[in-house]
């Protein structure tokens, strides 16, 4: 039986609570990290307030769906999740805005990932299934990668968080590695399959299943190509520690 979740939108309340868990990042949790890290440092915040929670109430809304299928119609709680995540981009599109205006890449990946959920949430109404699907796999990452980021921005003025970094730099890859490499793209080829078909045509428009189709794939060819340098880096970084330790 599906949870009883209200009608209207939560994006205003969801957004309102991600703009005050940045805030009390910014200014409470990180206020004596300096302004160089600080911003970055509340994005990995929010960041993993949205991340772990989000895969929990995206299975929660999956599972509860009567009937799952890339055609089915959202639910009223798959709404919710949509909301949820909708709020979370927003408020983190807002900081790259302000203290990152030039970083394009994760920009564009923002606008995207928002244009998927908008439509699926307000104009599409149906789709909720594979969009949350990847939301599981592109979020079940994140504690660790938050982690691991907020090491990565001290590990030069402190050797702590450089183990740390190190230490955590293999699982988080391994992950990431299975998640958005492997197991993300079979689904999305099964996704896309469907689309393609046209069996979704009576209640998805080609356009949007054409637009989810080229967005996720994009997502998903810029993330394979992102931690493969990341691996190399690491393999790099420890040959040039074996070649050391042989001197």
């Amino acid at each position: 039986m599906e949870a009883v979740i209200p009608e209207y939108s939560l994006f205003p309340s969801f957004f309102a609570m991600f703009c005050l868990i940045y805030l009390i990042g910014y200014f409470v949790i990180f206020r004596n990290w300096g302004p160089k890290h600080r911003p970055d440092a509340s994005s990995c915040f929010i960041s993993l307030c949205h991340g772990t929670p989000a895969v929990f109430l995206a299975l929660s809304a999956i599972l509860s769906q009567p009937i799952r299928g890339f055609a089915s119609p959202n639910t009223n709680f798959q709404n919710l999740v949509l909301d949820f995540s909708i709020a979370y981009f927003t408020s983190d599109l807002l900081h790259y805005l302000i203290f990152v205006p030039g970083d394009y890449l994760f920009i564009a990946h923002h606008l995207a990932t928002l244009f998927v959920l908008v439509t699926c949430r307000c104009l599409v109404l149906h789709g909720a299934f594979a969009v949350l699907v990847l939301l599981v796999f592109a979020e079940v990452t994140s504690f660790c990668q938050n982690v691991w980021a907020l090491a990565g921005l001290r590990k030069a003025e402190l050797p702590s968080a450089a183990r740390m970094h190190m230490f955590l730099s293999p699982p988080f890859y391994a992950l990431y590695t299975v998640a958005r490499g492997l197991v993300g793209p079979v689904f999305f080829y099964k996704m896309s399959a469907f689309y393609m078909s046209g069996k979704a045509g009576d209640v998805i428009p080609m356009w949007a299943s054409v637009s989810w189709i080229v967005v996720v794939g994009v997502a998903i060819a810029v993330s394979i190509l992102w931690i493969s340098n990341l691996w190399m880096k690491l393999f790099r970084e420890m040959s040039q520690k074996e070649e050391k330790k042989g001197r």
